[in-house]
């Protein structure tokens, strides 16, 4: 994301080079930048969700629900956007939550949402299905066998899909709108600079930085 503007606030031309800035103004933005292409992914996976747990179930269409794309996506989303409260970068908060004024109780939803979190991207234990193991038995009461029952677990649903895509688009527009200022914060800091010094820091690519 490159933001250009000259003396009388117009747009203006892209620039010939980008010099890299590592000040703590800089590094806020980045930290934002960061967050605020997670909260994209979620939306994104949560578009994807919405079409995937409506197909339709009869007529010459109809589709099967995947459910491996549905559990693929809803992991993602859900890492996504806890990965946003992240406590290493304090982006975002719990408090913040506050400012979306959201129907429901969005703290709650989120305390969810943690904890779904952690159970589809457990190391340890199977998200899908609860196993559990039994012997056949025959009129003698003799064992014959044994029987590997599995349960499934049930995949998400449509409302709970929308739900986190609400939240998370609100979040993206307080995101944008501290980003705005944390931009004119970089840009303050950049203008003092004298040229020398703007011209001895390392050049940068703009593919790099393209949000």
């Amino acid at each position: 994301m490159t933001d250009d503007a000259g003396s009388n606030g117009s747009t203006a031309t892209a620039p010939s080079r980008v010099r890299r800035l590592d000040g703590p103004e800089a590094g806020e933005l980045a930290s934002l930048a960061a967050v605020f292409e997670d909260l994209q992914y979620v939306l994104r996976c949560c578009e994807h969700l919405v079409t995937a747990l409506n197909s339709p179930e009869n007529g010459p269409v109809r589709v099967d629900t995947d459910n491996a794309l549905v559990e693929a996506l809803w992991t993602g989303a859900l890492i996504g956007y806890v990965r946003c409260f992240s406590a290493r970068t304090s982006v975002l908060t719990e408090k913040d939550l506050d400012e979306l004024k959201l129907d429901g109780d969005v703290k709650e939803f989120h305390g969810l949402v943690k904890k779904l979190r952690d159970h589809y991207a457990s190391r340890h234990v199977n998200p899908r299905e609860a196993f559990t193991i039994g012997a056949a038995q025959s009129n003698e009461g003799r064992p014959t066998g044994i029987a590997v029952v599995s349960t499934p677990r049930p995949i998400v649903d449509d409302t709970t899909v929308r739900l986190l895509g609400r939240v998370a688009y609100a979040l993206s527009g307080l995101i944008d709108a501290r980003m705005q200022k944390s931009q004119n914060d970089v840009l303050g800091a950049a203008g003092k600079l004298s040229p020398m010094e703007l011209s001895q820091l390392p050049l940068m690519h703009l593919a790099e930085e393209s949000i």
